[in-house]
């Protein structure tokens, strides 16, 4: 028989955890997420009010200073921000994303110096990975860091890099074995303000506009070496690692913003009239809020079991969250597609949220790997049991 034990179940402490933040998003979060889409600009209201309630960082354990949530709480709370802003929900996923390299693989000293601040509020944390030449193909990264004494001196360039110039620290991945392909790659923590770091202007991007990606150039960054996270040439396995848990935030993420899709869509055409009563009324239209509901109903299950996964690190964790991300970006894009269409040409205007939310959601396809990617990593793990 199954053992019950071993299935993700949401208690009632998750559930007020939901409704905890929710009640920040609608009050605080909600009300600044167009204006924060038209200006592309930080949303800093957003960042104060998530920061005064501890949702910031939800999953920074109680002893660095934390709130210390599992890993479907965090999940949760990424859900309802991006519900209500999908830019304000970077930044409990990429305080996550860019911790969670130390909270697998840093020493105790890493761990003392760079947690407490995150868990504070005081500082947020990115992860530069990708380069121009390095996105899918990651171990062909070109940033370099050369052990000099008790030092490593980085150069090189991180692109699309998630809330880069407002982060204080950085999870910075660079080869310091050329010949050994992923075997010489090394992971680092690097301060906004050391010397050498600057960042380029913010992309013009088709959604998540709040949130700011850049170009982090590193030219000749010299660290101390106690900034290594974990051993030298275990910085790929780590990034690895840390994909295979924070993609299950992606995907709530995504789960977020279609959930904010529906709500709208399922409000407006309960009031829209056309041929004397309401579009709801009309088969056609409740066809496709079913399957809206229905599939992201689908996605959100497969995020949740995910999450379990993820804070339990089972070994099926790569398949699930590689399927959890894909699925539910792929179920984001399809649902807030269709509410643009439910509101027709109101849909199709700033006027209302769907177009912002389709927008958003697009990204949730490409990022933390794209869905291609994740279906080969799929396949690769069920080929290879």
């Amino acid at each position: 028989m199954t053992d019950f034990s071993e299935i993700y179940t949401p208690t009632e402490e998750h559930e007020a955890f939901r409704a905890a933040v929710r009640e920040v998003c609608d009050a605080k979060v909600a009300p600044n997420a167009a204006e924060v889409d038209e200006t592309a600009t930080f949303p800093q209201a957003a960042y104060d009010a998530l920061r005064a309630s501890d949702f910031h960082a939800p999953h920074v354990p109680e002893s660095y200073g934390g709130v210390g949530a599992d890993a479907l709480a965090t999940a949760i709370v990424i859900e309802e921000v991006a519900r209500a802003c999908a830019s304000s929900s970077l930044i409990p996923a990429v305080n996550k994303l860019g911790t969670m390299p130390i909270l697998l693989s840093g020493s105790d000293e890493l761990k003392q110096a760079y947690l407490p601040p995150v868990a504070s509020g005081a500082a947020m944390f990115s992860y530069c990975l990708s380069e121009p030449e390095a996105g899918s193909d990651a171990a062909s990264m070109k940033t370099r860091a050369v052990a000099d004494g008790d030092h490593y001196v980085l150069n090189g360039v991180k692109r699309w890099i998630t809330n880069a110039g407002v982060s204080e620290f950085y999870t910075v991945f660079a080869v310091t074995a050329p010949d050994a392909r992923s075997r010489g790659i090394s992971a680092f923590v690097i301060e906004k303000n050391d010397h050498g770091v600057s960042f380029g202007a913010p992309e013009k991007k088709l959604g998540i506009k709040g949130s700011p990606t850049c170009e982090v150039y590193l030219d000749q960054v010299r660290v101390p070496a106690s900034r290594l996270i974990g051993e030298p040439g275990t910085g790929f396995a780590t990034a690895m690692r840390t994909l295979d848990h924070t993609r299950v935030t992606i995907a709530a993420q995504a789960i977020g913003i279609a959930q904010g899709a529906l709500d709208f869509a399922a409000g407006y055409v309960k009031e829209r009239s056309q041929f004397g009563k309401a579009i709801a009324d009309f088969q056609g239209i409740q066809f496709m809020i079913a399957d809206m509901g229905m599939k992201l109903e689908a996605a959100r299950q497969l995020t949740y079991a995910a999450a379990a996964k993820s804070q339990r690190e089972d070994a099926d964790l790569t398949y699930f969250g590689a399927a959890a991300k894909c699925f539910a970006s792929d179920v984001a894009m399809e649902i807030t597609t269709d509410a643009v269409q439910l509101l027709g040409g109101y849909g199709y205007t700033k006027d209302y949220p769907v177009e912002r939310m389709m927008r958003d959601a697009k990204i949730t396809q490409i990022y933390e790997g794209t869905n291609q990617v994740q279906r080969i990593v799929m396949a690769r793990q069920l080929l290879k049991s």
